[in-house]
């Protein structure tokens, strides 16, 4: 065994490094965390070339007195925590005392701060976590930090970095997420000189995410408060009519920290039981807010992971208090007192209110009037005037006179006319074959190529009916009846149809452009898989500020269907990155599930024949994620459950 030595501090930085600094995005957190704890109230992020480059971090905050800048990057130190019991009860985002030691050890670092109240400021300039003199400068009151060329001194890094437009997108999540954990302080991101995120910092929490998530799904939240003994939960969730195709926009922050909780997504979807469409997910914004003591946030080094004391309260702090918002009807507008001229209604309220217009009369009717009072009614036949002109008719000894409206008749259709002579066409000569005679057949004699047997096909299975608009009931010969569930039937005949076909899926232009919102990861995994993308029909582009135009889809796929498809297809490409042919499968058993036969929908008899031919034959057993397509009952197993056996 060799023997036993301490790394040199330059290695021990490295190391500890890769535990903290995985990406610019890391970057950012971190120091933006350290703003946050600084009491900033608003924070400026600048990226380059998704922040490897160039990322720089403004706040107004506090400040670091100049004779601290060298300190404040070393390892272990911070002014967060002073004795051992501070960890059971930490109250700030950043603790460890290693971000700003980590980030200069494998990049560039120039730092100004000044303090509050100071005239002037400091800078110290660091390369590969070796410092500089501290200088004085001019600057504006807080700090701001500068990070560029990371991981220039480890190569190795590098190639594990994504595309600009991936390692941007991180970034921007980061930024996303804490400007809606703390919506009282104003962030701003620019990315390549355009500002793609400003939020007001008024402290309104429907601000923030309206600037940071967009309109549309600000459109469908509502809000929620609650508390449950010591655990408070205000926020907001979608309603239920507004799911999405993944969980990407579950949003749980606890006192202010983003996290990435089991229990909390199970508490969520627990209360939309039977109250969201089937293959969707909620949506929310959901701050708990907790004593420090319950909980512990020295789990990860990413600090995202939390463990609570008592999982059962924060469990039922989330469950309840959505729940109760679901089942919460939304309040009804309230009816005027008394009615003026100037005033609002519905479009309902306008159509009871609007005069009725007065019955037409149907065309060809007529105006009849008596000549002289008539003792007996008056009954007209089969009476055909022309257009235009009055004509009498006479009843029991009384003349009416009847004019008829002035209107264009319909043209009538034309008679069908009748040839006064047919001209035989001769036909086409017609090649004569012998067909053998059967007792010919049967004395000629086979040769070995003909005296094939062809195996006997087992008959088809007798389709029943469907039930629940799912499942296709079908009997074959032997007593047994099958359960088929179309949707995953057919989509396991997408899916082979699609996984066969060598050549390129049919695409549809749209007519104009559908422009879908994504989270910054979801729009950054599928732009960096177009060429891809389009392979399967799509043909997308950047969009800006997480949004990615489509303006082709393919040919199969409702529209309709195309933001769902899209939230499922950057999830699959984000789980599968490393494995190509992985992620190509996971494109196609999305794009199969959305083209095929959906549950409730109504299916011609035809259809479920072919289906059910399709489970007979065994060609289909399982779709595209492993679930059964078909389930047997067999005779003794109903006459069991009926008591008959």
């Amino acid at each position: 065994m060799p023997d036993i030595q301490c790394l040199p501090s330059h290695v021990a930085d490295l190391i500890a490094a890769g535990e903290v600094v995985e990406r610019p995005a890391s970057v950012a957190k971190e120091l933006l965390e350290n703003a946050i704890d600084a009491g900033s109230s608003a924070i400026v992020v600048e990226i380059q070339h998704g922040g490897l480059t160039y990322l720089r971090i403004a706040d107004n905050g506090c400040g670091i007195a100049a004779e601290q800048l060298p300190t404040a990057f070393l390892r272990h130190a911070t002014s967060k925590l002073r004795t051992a019991a501070d960890l059971t009860a930490i109250g700030t985002l950043g603790f460890r005392g290693e971000a700003l030691a980590a980030i200069s050890a494998v990049s560039r670092v120039d730092i100004f701060s000044r303090r509050t109240g100071a005239e002037t400021g400091a800078s110290l300039h660091l390369e590969g976590g070796v410092p500089g003199q501290v200088e004085e400068v001019g600057c504006p009151e807080g700090t701001t930090i500068c990070v560029r060329d990371l991981f220039y001194n480890t190569p190795a890094r590098m190639k594990f970095m994504k595309k600009d437009s991936a390692e941007g997108a991180a970034v921007s999540g980061i930024v996303q997420h804490l400007a809606l954990s703390h919506p009282e302080i104003s962030f701003k991101l620019i990315r390549d000189g355009v500002e793609l995120l400003h939020t007001p910092g008024d402290g309104d929490l429907q601000s923030a995410v309206y600037a940071a998530m967009g309109r549309d799904f600000t459109m469908g939240l509502l809000p929620i408060s609650g508390r449950s003994g010591d655990i408070s939960v205000e926020g907001f969730v979608t309603k239920p009519l507004n799911g999405h195709g993944t969980r990407g926009r579950q949003l749980f922050f606890v006192n202010g920290r983003f996290i990435k909780s089991q229990l909390l997504t199970a508490a969520l979807e627990e209360a939309y039981r039977n109250q969201l469409l089937k293959g969707k997910f909620p949506g929310c914004v959901l701050r708990l807010t907790m004593p420090a003591d319950r909980l512990d946030v020295n789990v990860h080094p990413a600090k995202t992971v939390v463990k609570f004391v008592n999982d059962k309260d924060a469990f039922n702090a989330v469950y309840y208090t959505v729940l109760d918002a679901l089942n919460t009807p939304a309040p009804q507008p309230k009816k005027p007192q008394q009615e003026s001229f100037y005033q609002t209604m519905t479009v309902q309220q306008y159509r009871e209110r609007a005069p009725q217009p007065e019955e037409k009369k149907p065309l060809g009717s007529y105006t009849v009037r008596p000549a002289a009072p008539a003792s007996q009614p008056l009954e007209v036949h089969d009476v055909a005037p022309r257009r235009g002109e009055s004509f009498t008719v006479a009843s029991s000894g009384v003349s009416y006179r009847i004019t008829p409206p002035a209107v264009q008749e319909e043209p009538s259709a034309p008679a069908a006319s009748v040839p006064e002579e047919t001209v035989p066409v001769p036909a086409e000569p017609v090649q004569e074959t012998s067909v053998p005679s059967p007792a010919e057949e049967k004395a000629a004699p086979q040769s070995a190529a003909q005296q094939t047997v062809e195996p006997v096909r087992q008959a088809p299975w007798r389709v029943a009916g469907e039930v629940l608009r799912t499942y296709i009931i079908c009997e074959d010969g032997q007593e047994n009846v099958w359960l088929i569930d179309k949707h995953a039937a057919h989509e396991r005949v997408r899916f082979d149809a699609l996984k066969n076909n060598t050549q390129p899926v049919m695409s549809q232009q749209l007519l104009s452009p559908l422009a879908v919102e994504l989270s910054a990861e979801d729009a950054a995994s599928l732009l960096e898989q177009l060429p891809l993308l389009e392979e399967f029909g799509f043909v997308c582009e950047d969009f800006g500020d997480g949004t990615v135009l489509v303006r082709q889809v393919p040919s199969d796929l409702e529209v309709g269907d195309v933001p769902a498809a899209l939230e499922e297809l950057a999830e699959e490409l984000r789980l599968n990155r490393a494995d190509p042919a992985a992620a190509r499968d996971s494109l196609l058993q999305t794009m199969a599930c959305k083209s095929a036969i959906k549950a409730g929908m109504w299916s011609d008899p035809s259809e479920l024949q072919a289906l059910a031919d399709k489970v007979q034959s065994g060609e289909i057993r399982y779709c595209p994620h492993g679930r059964p397509v078909a389930v047997k009952l067999s005779k003794y197993e109903m006459e069991k459950m009926f008591k008959r056996a």
